[in-house]
């Protein structure tokens, strides 16, 4: 992992524009969450925007990059500032925090202010992504197929950029968690072990299948290789930790 000296570097070198907190967009706020970051209490920011068109998406409402609803930086920073005795962390999740430059002041604000941060992405920006590492202490990557196949869930040809992430990743330190949303009909027992094999080769050690919600916020229906169990210990006997994420029901 970068030093802080560098990571102090990495931010000055950033053009001035984008330096500024307030340009973040910021599409929702979640004030307290045990779940999205392992052992924390954390607050969630949901930035606006993502260049995915996953059919199972559950935030729909956050793919256009602005949105009338946005909230400002600072209503964030006076939520967070209320409730800091509570919170250990916060995360900047999405749509994908990687389509905003002024995610990295964000995070530095956040840090200067004494919490640990946590990201969410698909990796869809792996020189920003590489330049937001230092300011990180917990990432969870999303793998949304074999990353030569990732129009079919995304809609979009961004596969070698999230395995350069990957790698940028599982190289930096940072504590990791990779994770993939099991679409029936998209994403099958084929699918996963492909991609099994492959996360391994690149030294994941940790990782997540979650089950995909209807945006209703439903289980998806159809096949449930979640619920084989032969499936799920082969599956989990190629790494160090291994869970299965149900979707949350509403």
């Amino acid at each position: 992992m970068k030093s802080a000296n560098t990571s102090k570097n990495i931010a000055r070198n950033l053009p001035q524009r984008k330096m500024d907190t307030t340009l973040l967009r910021i599409g929702g706020f979640e004030p307290f969450s045990t779940v999205d970051y392992p052992g924390r209490l954390a607050a969630v920011i949901f930035c606006q925007g993502c260049p995915l068109r996953c059919g199972y998406c559950h935030n729909p409402d956050l793919i256009p990059a602005r949105s009338a609803g946005q909230l400002t930086f600072e209503h964030v920073l006076w939520a967070i500032a209320r409730r800091k005795e509570f919170l250990d962390a916060v995360v900047f999740s999405g749509g994908e925090p990687l389509a905003q430059a002024a995610l990295i002041p964000a995070m530095a604000s956040m840090r200067a202010r004494g919490f640990e941060v946590g990201l969410h992405t698909a990796g869809t920006n792996p020189s920003l992504f590489e330049a937001a590492l230092p300011f990180l202490d917990w990432v969870g990557f999303d793998v949304k197929a074999a990353f030569d196949d990732y129009r079919k869930v995304t809609g979009a040809d961004v596969g070698e950029k999230a395995r350069a992430s990957l790698k940028i990743l599982v190289t930096s330190g940072v504590p990791y968690e990779v994770r993939t949303t099991v679409w029936p009909g998209r994403i099958g027992k084929t699918e996963i072990c492909v991609m099994a094999s492959m996360l391994r080769e690149m030294g994941v050690r940790r990782y997540v299948l979650q089950e995909a919600r209807t945006p209703d916020q439903k289980a998806w229906p159809g096949d449930d290789m979640l619920q084989d169990p032969a499936f799920l210990s082969d599956t989990a006997a190629m790494f160090d930790q291994f869970e299965v994420r149900r979707a949350e029901i509403v």
